[in-house]
């Protein structure tokens, strides 16, 4: 490992005596798998899958001002949402383009941003530029909590069983307190990107790996199975979901990337405000996201632009997967509107040469 790894998850000695393998991205120490890629991603997408996220960016904000201020530079309208509410929203620069997306959780005495680990720097930094004369304190606390989501069609029962019938009684993007035989933790009900229900645990670690340990040993009919970034990227990919930095990043705004949903028109100015609406009034989004498929695997590390058999510029590639379910190579990417139409022939280039690839829609499906 480089010396600049930053983030551990604070369960990486458990996960590691429980089969997992490790991977640095950036700084960060991910899980790449815990042994069994085809079971992770069956569990996926047919069971209940464990994905532990606590390297993701986590900042804490305590003040009067935290919600007026967040509702000032982010595009969603979070300036009243209630104690136990949840909600997501997009921090743009003056010019529309994406910093990240981020989660605000409302504890009511102090707010909790859960951003990705690839932007979560410059998440912060951004805040810090607009606190003035604001009552806002931020801290980093990344790291410092046991955090990881629950996704899969059987993710809502399975939980059911672990917590019992408290579950039904939260909301969608709300959260509780759960008491499960003295173990403590936060549980959040959210939903996707394409509104299916998961679930989010945050916990002290040694909690964490209480409600860990306890699924493991209690899985019952379900479908269950640690998952790691391996079988979650070839999910995620396939799914459409976009992620920071490879889909949300400064080169797109949220037209683009399909995430409009989380801008709210009718909520008063906040940075790069003019622009989105702007975009929105006048329909000018010249490209967005979709999917691809590629005749063969793209080298990691380098850029891919998509281009006609002209040489006019069509897009770029922001992500690819060799992928079990289409037996194909697939990816994401920014296309050109004149070229998004499915079954469309462009070309990926870089430096080491070119790669047909067919335009796809999302999601993909065998």
């Amino acid at each position: 490992m480089t010396e600049t790894l930053v983030r551990i998850s604070p369960l990486k000695d458990f996960f590691e005596q429980i089969g997992a393998s490790f991977f640095e991205d950036e700084g960060t120490l991910k899980i790449k798998s815990f042994g069994n890629y085809d079971a992770e991603l069956h569990s996926l997408y047919e069971g209940v899958a464990l994905r532990d996220i606590s390297v993701e960016g986590v900042l804490e904000l305590k003040g009067n001002d935290v919600l007026d201020l967040l509702n000032r530079i982010s595009t969603n309208s979070v300036k009243d949402i209630l104690k136990e509410d949840i909600k997501d929203t997009i921090f743009v620069t003056e010019k529309g383009r994406i910093i990240d997306v981020a989660k605000i959780i409302n504890f009511g005495s102090h707010q909790i941003l859960l951003t990705s680990a690839a932007q979560q720097l410059k998440v912060l930094r951004w805040i810090q530029k607009y606190v003035i004369t604001d009552d806002v304190d931020i801290y980093d606390i990344t790291g410092k909590f046991s955090i990881f989501e629950l996704i899969g069609p059987q993710a809502d029962s399975f939980i059911t069983l672990v917590c019992g019938k408290v579950v039904n009684e939260i909301s969608p993007n709300k959260f509780r307190i759960i008491d499960a035989e003295g173990i403590i933790f936060f549980l959040m009900k959210l939903e996707d990107v394409n509104n299916n229900l998961k679930f989010l645990v945050i916990a002290e670690p040694n909690n964490g790996k209480k409600v860990i340990e306890f699924m493991m040993n209690n899985t019952g009919p379900f479908n269950f199975n640690l998952v790691g970034e391996d079988a979650y990227e070839t999910f995620r990919i396939e799914r459409g979901i976009p992620k920071a930095p490879n889909e949300l990043n400064d080169d797109f705004n949220p037209h683009e990337t399909k995430i409009i949903r989380l801008v709210d028109f009718k909520k008063g100015c906040y940075i790069g405000q003019e622009v989105i609406a702007r975009l929105d009034t006048y329909q000018k989004t010249q490209k967005f996201l979709t999917g691809l498929k590629f005749e063969e695997l793209p080298k990691t590390g380098k850029t891919y632009k998509l281009t006609d058999d002209e040489g006019n510029d069509a897009g770029t590639v922001t992500s690819f997967i060799s992928s079990p379910k289409c037996n194909k190579v697939i990816g994401l990417g920014y296309v050109r509107k004149f070229y998004l139409e499915d079954g469309t022939i462009l070309n990926a280039a870089s430096e080491n040469g070119t790669i047909k690839t067919t335009v796809h829609s999302l999601p993909f499906k065998k």
